[in-house]
């Protein structure tokens, strides 16, 4: 299932689903590559059993919020939460779906052990150009038991408007008061150093083809392709792999009741087994529709992948939304209206 998965997410457009699903039967939506796995996962499950399929857009969450605004879609997928200004201004409103990890990945011939230790300001160091080869003493610093190769830094980033760029910049603009200054966040920053690719799936690519590549990516991406994984050093100074156990301790800190709008970043969260790179995917949606029946079909699929999948999210290792949370989305639904004002989604 994870090989389909991948191989379809490059086309960057497809219905999930079964394969006859017709067009008129599925639901549309564009945005995020960030949470396309376990979106794949969930539309074939649900399809099953509904018949209704997912026509999903994984272009990126720039993309899917251009998208949603420009009304073309019913659901757009951002990585990047909209402030409550922004979706006011825009008619819109938002919700988390799931949660997951953003992974620094590596290829360094000559690095034996899959792994390697580094702290946020060395990573922003190596992305803003200031170090450029792996056995650089910062590096060194970090790793003293490592016999580092002379190889050249090559930094992979996100080559479109990315969620994934979002997190990873803002994490980095918490860390390093000069990358906030000089390079600074946002789903498209100017990066001073490194290639660029399209979608997590084309960065995983670039840094499985790249002596000496290091990049960004959601985890699953990483770990199928089988990518060495970064440890990094998070805010209590621990270091700590990626894993479920680290997205959940930092998901852990979300307090989504009193984030106005559901505006939450989790990166850099307290904790001493806090993954330092933790995240939420975004629904978008308008509160005011014209296709009532469309906004209820999606509303339905989003209700069902709360009640049933959270062992196919986890199975990814993403991290499912508390009970708790679902409930609170479902209720702020009402918020959404039919052409007629009449409430689209009732329990």
């Amino acid at each position: 299932m994870l090989k389909h998965v991948f191989a379809t997410l490059i086309s960057g457009s497809m219905v999930l689903g079964a394969a006859g699903v017709q067009a008129q039967d599925a639901i549309t939506g564009a945005g995020a590559t960030f949470p396309y796995p376990v979106y794949s996962q969930w539309a074939d499950a649900y399809q099953d059993e509904s018949g209704i399929g997912l026509n999903y857009q994984a272009i990126g969450s720039g993309g899917g919020i251009q998208q949603i605004v420009a009304k073309t879609v019913t659901f757009g997928a951002s990585d990047a939460p909209m402030t409550k200004d922004e979706l006011d201004k825009n008619g819109l409103m938002q919700w988390p779906m799931v949660m997951g990890g953003v992974v620094a990945a590596f290829h360094v011939e000559g690095i034996e052990g899959g792994s390697i230790n580094l702290d946020g300001p060395t990573l922003a160091d190596i992305y803003q150009g200031k170090i450029t080869n792996w056995d650089d003493d910062a590096i060194a610093e970090l790793n003293p038991d490592m016999d580092l190769p002379d190889t050249q830094i090559t930094p992979v980033y996100r080559a479109e408007g990315s969620g994934t760029n979002f997190l990873f910049t803002h994490y980095l603009s918490q860390v390093s008061q000069e990358f906030a200054d000089n390079v600074g966040e946002g789903k498209s920053v100017a990066w001073p150093a490194g290639v660029g690719a399209k979608a997590n799936a084309g960065v995983a690519s670039q840094i499985a083809n790249t002596n000496g590549a290091i990049g960004y990516v959601e985890y699953a991406y990483a770990a199928q392709n089988d990518l060495s994984l970064v440890h990094l050093k998070n805010q209590a100074g621990k270091v700590v792999a990626p894993s479920m156990e680290s997205f959940m301790a930092a998901a852990a800190n979300a307090d989504w009741k009193d984030a106005p709008g559901m505006y939450l970043v989790l990166t850099n969260q307290p904790g001493d087994e806090s993954w330092p790179i933790t995240g939420a995917s975004f629904i978008l949606m308008h509160k005011q529709v014209q296709d009532a029946d469309a906004a209820n079909q999606a509303l339905k699929f989003f209700d069902w992948a709360y009640a049933n999948g959270n062992d196919m999210a986890q199975d990814l290792d993403y991290v499912p939304m508390p009970d708790n949370v679902a409930d609170m989305v479902r209720d702020s639904w009402s918020e959404i209206k039919g052409p007629n004002g009449e409430a689209v989604w009732t329990q």
